[in-house]
């Protein structure tokens, strides 16, 4: 058995017509940058989403940079964030000068946990950034009546989340704003780096598009200390063809993910939970083991690629030694213990039952 962990050549392959088209026409019109492109993207990319304005920028991290920029978010001011998280989360946050003060996540979903926000809330509060991790929404209806108790921006890190549901809403729609990534191993995927803000403020949208290029919207003028943050034409060509496709790549990874779900049920393992307000689009398919590092060489041994998102909690990095003496023992033990499960639209049923029984075999 040969399984990847993530596999894109085929689904290329898939695409190559349109992929093809899509580089003819953005070489053809000579625009490369701010055109025409990017300009229809972010208008398909909104309706997908459900919100009045798409902003596409340079990556994930740099979305949710601008979005905190946009809100004034700056030195001294306190960002609520999962301590269960890509490192993204907080890096957001930090280069703002800001704050992040760590919450802990439900054991459940793996989700930022509502119930323990209220008590991180100071003076000094000014928003909560929840992410909805693997591809599954975090609790929002609570998040966002905590926020507006005591007056806090929310902010959604959708980066593994296009398409997901929560109560029948897109995410990316949930919050005052969100942030998403494209990067190429995200459901939806560009060829390179790249990132888009979501939102229905309009004053927000025009600052974020005033930050990304340069501080202006009109060229050597320039109306803010801005940066050089902007989706290009070719990654916006790519991203409209892959668009198209992106129900049918996420029903079919739900799909997967319900195999794995009942093919692994009776075993030992931790299997993930979704709340009846959810509809994941499952970015990620993660178990949990005690034995997670043994039972990943013996699949890697049989050919099958796993990963670990994330070995080491942002908390327990070098660049957040001030964190060190911080005790977030569930994030802790996530770590330690979660293993992603390979996943992919050009997989099918029967390679799921393959896996899964290797799996079997070997926890028993």
């Amino acid at each position: 058995m040969n399984v990847p962990f993530l596999e894109l050549t085929t689904l290329h392959k898939e695409l190559q017509g349109e992929l093809k088209e899509a580089f003819s026409r953005v070489l053809s019109s000579g625009w490369f940058i701010m055109g025409p492109e990017l300009e229809a993207f972010e208008a398909e990319f909104a309706a997908y989403s459900e919100v009045d304005y798409c902003i596409g920028v340079g990556n994930g991290l740099e979305a949710l940079h601008l979005i905190l920029k946009a809100y004034g978010i700056t030195n001294g001011d306190e960002v609520i964030v999962p301590s269960n998280t890509f490192i993204a989360t907080w890096l957001a946050v930090s280069e703002c000068g800001a704050i992040p003060i760590p919450v802990e996540p439900l054991e459940s979903t793996y989700n930022i946990n509502p119930d323990l926000i209220e008590d991180k809330i100071t003076p000094q509060t000014k928003a909560i950034l929840p992410v909805h991790l693997y591809g599954q929404t975090a609790e929002m209806d609570k998040i966002n009546q905590i926020a507006h108790k005591h007056k806090l921006i929310v902010i959604e890190d959708a980066a593994q989340s296009q398409g997901a549901l929560f109560n029948g809403r897109k995410a990316g729609s949930l919050a005052h704003a969100a942030a998403t990534s494209f990067y190429p191993g995200k459901n939806l995927g560009a060829l390179g780096d790249g990132g888009a803000v979501l939102t229905n403020d309009k004053e927000i949208a025009h600052r974020v598009k005033l930050l990304r290029n340069y501080g202006s919207t009109a060229k050597y003028n320039h109306e803010a200390i801005g940066f050089n943050s902007r989706l290009d034409e070719m990654q916006a060509a790519i991203l409209r063809v892959k668009l198209a496709h992106l129900d049918t790549w996420n029903k079919r990874r739900q799909e997967l993910a319900r195999r794995y779900s009942e093919c692994l049920d009776n075993t030992n393992l931790v299997l993930p939970v979704v709340p009846m307000s959810a509809v994941p689009v499952w970015h990620l398919y993660v178990i949990r083991s005690k034995e997670r590092d043994g039972l990943a060489e013996k699949l890697y041994k049989k050919g099958i690629q796993t990963a670990i998102h994330y070995p080491i909690p942002p908390h327990r990095q070098k660049c957040y030694e001030q964190y060190s003496h911080y005790q977030l023992p569930i994030a802790e033990s996530m770590a330690q213990e979660v293993l992603s499960l390979p996943l992919s639209p050009t997989m099918d049923e029967n390679t799921v039952s393959l896996i899964s029984e290797v799996i079997i075999n070997e926890v028993q």
